[in-house]
């Protein structure tokens, strides 16, 4: 036996390479050289199920470099992980080949390339050390995502992180030092959420003749569809919600007359994809008020700076937007900024605006790393913000994130009940997404609605401009709170009809009286256009089949109204709200090149979600509606929505 075991051993250290100091020197310098390059790319996706032993590996070389700030420590921890590779690799390769594989020479391997490593010259697989490990193009083990059942993307050399930009081009990063951009398609979305419901039903007049919504000016959506567009992806259907795609675009609605802050104005004519129905289009536009009178303003900026928002389109882009805002702000606005990661903190104390440099050189500082103390940063910054509250100004947050919330947010309900009491003291909050991967839309959503504030996502620069500077205006100061809409149809007219959207804004009839119920809000200068499509009587498109069993047939109540309209709202500082009312006619309104524009909008976004009653009508006919109507388009906005139908067009097929 003993024979036996030192016979084991003699092997055992035959198999064993002589240590090479030149060689382990080199190798050290040739990781630590890697590092120094590998700089500014995008980390991996994060894990959602099971992963292979060489992505456990690099995962734990991942978590060490993240917990780790100084320099020399992340030098020292990579060249470690460097020579873990070095032991671990040939041993790993070799426990996977066949029993009876090895060749009668010592450490002969058969050439197989390893499971989920890029296929390997000859050179490569027989060395056993890090030279060739450092050299070849090699690639992590696939993460096998069970949600879309194909494995991640891998970083080679020669790759860049999807899901950046480089040179404006959204979907890609800069490349690092000693980096080739190589084309590699944009992963899959597997960590994202979003706010949605199935599509409004269609409902019989009879059954059920009022509608009742809070109204939208939420724009998130629209820009979520575009960033997935222009990455060469249909968007995933629950990001699309057509209210927000229709209330993206800037409308030249009439000006509002009389005491009201706002006027709505209703619109009846034919469905462009259903000729036996018609659309009641009811646009609203809020009153300009002269900017000059504006009061200061107190922005909190509460900033994500947690590990997952190091990409280019996330904390870099929200630096570059923030910079923008900031060139709109008054001498005597004041701006503070909290920071949340592992744990929530004030990097800049209430600053005017005046001393711009102060707080770019605050931004500038900001970097990205740690986990997402949500809560934490919000009750933060709205204890900065009360302390800088002044009677007569305006107190603003506004969040600015990738939606990756994973610490503090047990209890969403809790969350949601403090944002609304801090909103009933005169703080609202506003939320800004950046960035995709992990965007948990659902939750900023949430946040944005019971913040009484807007939801905007920022993909591209151009973006921050349209959101930050062109509407700050109207997303800072409110000219109306808990707006609601309600329509009653009249069974006499109309057999049957949909809402087009505000899917998640739905309120129950008896919610529209009640003063209490929170709804959405209209800022100054605002439009908000919601849309019906409705099916008169006696009209070959209608559905639903007549009943058996009735109370009884609807008389003609002598009136050619095909519905009425209601809306209610307070006034900024109110309790009590006000009723604006007038009835919907058939053939009311005239279509306008706006109006035109938003059913081209409206059809476009019920195609992404696959609707099921869009008919024969196609991008086709949504490109050709949307090009007629295009107008006057000064920013360029419905030229890129015709481009995104195009673009839409030829990847559903």
């Amino acid at each position: 036996m003993s024979d036996e075991l030192d016979d084991l051993k003699a092997l055992m250290a035959a198999a064993t390479p002589t240590p090479d100091t030149r060689r382990k020197a080199e190798n050290l310098a040739r990781a630590q050289e890697n590092f120094e390059a590998a700089q500014g790319s995008a980390r991996d996706r994060r894990p959602i199920v099971k992963r292979g032993p060489f992505a456990r590996l690099t995962k734990g070389a991942r978590s060490m470099l993240n917990t780790l700030s100084h320099r020399g420590a992340l030098a020292a921890t990579t060249a470690v992980a460097a020579v873990a590779m070095i032991m671990i690799v040939p041993q790993t390769r070799d426990s996977l080949l066949p029993p009876g594989s090895w060749t009668e020479s010592r450490g002969a391997i058969p050439q197989q390339p390893l499971p989920g490593v890029a296929k390997q010259d000859s050179a490569t697989l027989q060395s056993a050390d890090a030279e060739g490990l450092a050299d070849a193009p090699m690639a992590e083990a696939p993460v096998v995502v069970e949600e879309f059942g194909a494995p991640a993307p891998a970083l080679r050399k020669g790759v860049v992180a999807p899901n950046q930009s480089v040179s404006g081009l959204t979907g890609f990063a800069a490349p690092a030092a000693g980096l080739a951009l190589e084309p590699a398609p944009m992963p899959e979305q597997n960590a994202e959420a979003f706010a949605n419901a199935q599509a409004n039903p269609l409902h019989v007049t009879t059954e059920t003749p009022v509608s009742t919504f809070s109204i939208d000016v939420d724009t998130a959506s629209y820009a979520v569809v575009r960033a997935s567009l222009m990455n060469g992806q249909m968007p995933p259907r629950d990001a699309v919600r057509v209210e927000e795609m229709v209330n993206y675009f800037p409308y030249s609605y009439p000006a509002p007359e009389g005491d009201h802050p706002f006027r709505p104005t209703i619109t009846v004519s034919p469905t462009p994809w259903n000729d036996g129905t018609q659309l009641v289009h009811i646009g609203v536009q809020g009153e300009r008020p002269v900017i000059a009178d504006r009061p200061p303003l107190n922005l909190v900026f509460l900033i994500d700076t947690s590990g997952s928002m190091q990409d280019a389109d996330k904390l870099p882009l929200l630096k570059q937007s923030f910079r923008l805002l900031l060139a709109e702000l008054r001498p005597d606005d004041q701006v503070s900024i909290v920071t949340y990661a592992g744990s929530a903190g004030q990097v800049l104390e209430p600053t005017n605006a005046s001393d711009r440099n102060t707080i770019l050189n605050a931004l500038d500082r900001l970097e990205a790393g740690g986990s997402t103390a949500g809560q934490a940063g919000l009750q933060q910054a709205y204890q900065v913000a009360e302390d800088m509250a002044a009677q007569g100004e305006v107190t603003r947050v506004l969040l600015a994130t990738d939606g990756d919330f994973n610490v503090g947010l047990s209890d969403p309900e809790t969350l949601k009940a403090f944002i609304a009491d801090k909103r009933d003291s005169g703080t609202y909050l506003s939320v800004l997404g950046f960035g995709r991967g992990n965007l948990d839309d659902a939750t900023m959503q949430a946040l944005a609605q019971n913040g009484n504030g807007q939801a905007a996502y920022i993909d591209t620069l151009a973006e921050a401009q349209k959101v930050l500077v062109d509407q700050l205006t109207g997303a800072l100061f409110p000219i109306a709170n808990d707006v609601k809409i309600q329509v009653e149809f009249n069974p006499a007219q109309i057999a049957e009809y949909r809402l087009i959207g505000y899917e998640t804004r739905a309120l129950r009839r008896e919610d529209f009286t009640n003063d209490k119920v929170d709804a959405g809000d209209i800022g100054a200068g605002h439009t908000v256009t919601a849309i019906y499509e409705v099916t008169p009587i006696g009209s070959d498109a209608i559905r639903n089949g007549p009943l058996r069993y009735t109370a009884g047939d609807v008389a003609a109540d002598g009136t050619a109204e095909i519905g009425f309209f209601k809306m209610r709202y307070k006034l900024p500082g109110t309790d009590h709200s006000q009723l604006i009312e007038q009835p919907i006619l058939p053939g009311q309104g005239s279509l306008t090149q706006d109006v035109a524009f938003s059913f081209a909008i409206a059809g476009f976004g019920q195609l992404l979600r696959a609707g099921d009653y869009m008919g024969s009508w196609t991008y086709a006919d949504a490109i050709a509606l949307a090009s007629d109507a295009r107008g006057d388009d000064p920013f360029g906005y419905r030229a890129e929505a015709v481009t995104l139908m195009r673009l839409a067009e030829t990847l559903a097929k």
